[in-house]
């Protein structure tokens, strides 16, 4: 039996339509699934640079959570100023968005991170155990090869000692670039030193393997055949330790704390 062209049309028309609501509905159900395996994500990654987690360490979503709150304390502070600001709440506080935002933003100076604009807050966590803190950790962001690497670095809390870094989002090359999510790479950047004694943040990915960090404490081993995101990784993590970045917020920890600069 032969059916019309309009009929045809129709029909064809008729499954798109229900296609098409079946996919925006199965969006919209699995949205706040997606979400909290966003913060879930996000959450492991703080604990694994704050030293709390193992890579590949198999804990249940309320084991990560209640570690999470029991040791992370999230703030948010005005990235001008270094200041925390009270009246935002940290846990509802979406960076990237604001950095998106031209009322939440400013344009940010010319830089090799490729930044185009900083928002005017940001999201850092202080890691506290039984009183006492372990370490500071800050967001860092900036291009590699490909796209733009998102992560954390952890900071000790002379505000100086690398602890850690990690990424939990970036486009490079897998077995190359990609190698910023290799455990074995990421331990060795633990024990550098961020700041020279001048107080400039000097950390880098150097061409070549660096020697052990009380002989070598500004380098980190290069990533072998990915010169450009191991150039990417050095921008970026400088970019957000100076002026423009977390530097406001880190000398304003310092006069605190009673911590020295490396300049003092």
């Amino acid at each position: 039996m032969q059916h019309s062209t309009g009929y045809i049309v129709g029909f064809a028309l008729t499954v798109c339509l229900v296609c098409a609501l079946f996919v925006a509905g199965s969006a919209v159900g699995l949205k706040e699934r997606q979400e909290a395996n966003v913060l879930l994500d996000r959450q492991k990654k703080v604990l694994v640079v704050a030293g709390l987690m193992k890579e590949g360490e198999d804990l249940s979503r309320e084991e990560i959570a209640a570690l999470f709150e029991s040791s992370i304390q999230p703030k948010v502070i005005d990235l001008q100023t270094g200041e925390v600001d009270p009246t935002i709440d940290p846990t509802a506080f979406d960076q990237q968005a604001e950095a998106r935002n031209p009322e939440t933003s400013i344009e940010a100076p010319e830089n090799a991170s490729k930044i185009r604009r900083l928002p005017k807050h940001a999201l850092v966590y202080d890691v506290v155990q039984d009183g006492e803190l372990k370490a500071l950790i800050l967001p860092v962001e900036g291009y590699g090869l490909w796209g733009t690497l998102y992560g954390y670095i952890a900071l000790a809390p002379d505000a100086r000692t690398i602890l850690g870094i990690t990424f939990y989002k970036h486009k490079e090359t897998p077995g190359l670039g990609g190698e910023v999510d290799n455990p074995l790479w990421k331990a060795k950047w633990h024990g550098r030193l961020a700041f020279d004694e001048r107080g400039n943040p000097v950390i880098g990915v150097k061409k070549g393997p660096a020697g052990p960090p009380d002989e070598d404490p500004y380098n980190v081993d290069g990533l072998s055949g990915a010169t450009l995101t191991s150039r990417g990784v050095t921008r970026l993590v400088r970019f957000w330790l100076g002026e423009n970045g977390f530097g406001p917020y880190l000398d304003r920890y310092r006069e605190q704390a009673g911590v020295r600069s490396a300049a003092a």
